[in-house]
């Protein structure tokens, strides 16, 4: 799991359009990375979390506990850091440091708990995509994703075509009933 200690946190200071219903006025999105960005930063993979994971794909130094990808990210491994700088964040909606029903709305002043607003894989990739811009990151080598992730990874390619190299959707579906 991570800690707060583990991971950074953008905090976007725009308001976010969600697919159903008004704009979210801010919001923070939580990640981690792995190996080093290119002075040209076109070498980035974005990781897209399963349901309940976390951005915690794998250990980092500020949390050397095996993360849920451990085995598929590092020197060597399918997500090769010594060529790629891998990103994961955590969900929109989520419970690991990104903006979700805990967080304080900024307009009560209180958590949303159940006022939080459905949001869709569109929305969670849109908060992505705001802070792959805070990076000033342009195009992604690839989006890759299982599970909801996968469906995420998709999203990627749909929504930002232009900004995604490659797609890798592992288990996953278009489309969710």
């Amino acid at each position: 799991r991570p800690s707060p200690q583990s991971y950074k946190v953008y905090a976007h200071k725009h308001p976010l359009p969600l697919v159903h219903g008004p704009p979210l006025p801010l919001i923070d999105i939580a990640y981690e990375t792995w190996g080093t960005l290119a002075p040209s930063k076109d070498n980035v993979i974005l990781l897209h979390t399963g349901l309940s994971a976390s951005s915690h794909a794998a250990a980092t130094a500020l949390n050397p506990s095996e993360g849920w990808w451990q085995k598929f990210i590092g020197p060597g491994l399918a997500l090769d850091t010594d060529q790629f700088f891998i990103i994961c964040t955590n969900v929109l909606g989520g419970c690991y440091g990104t903006t979700g029903p805990s967080s304080i709305d900024p307009r009560t002043g209180k958590p949303y708990a159940t006022t939080f607003p459905i949001v869709t894989i569109f929305d969670m990739v849109r908060a992505q995509f705001a802070l792959l811009d805070h990076l000033g990151i342009g195009k992604l080598y690839a989006s890759v994703g299982s599970s909801m992730g996968a469906m995420q990874s998709l999203a990627a390619g749909w929504l930002f075509a232009d900004r995604v190299g490659k797609v890798v959707s592992i288990s996953g579906t278009a489309r969710s009933s």
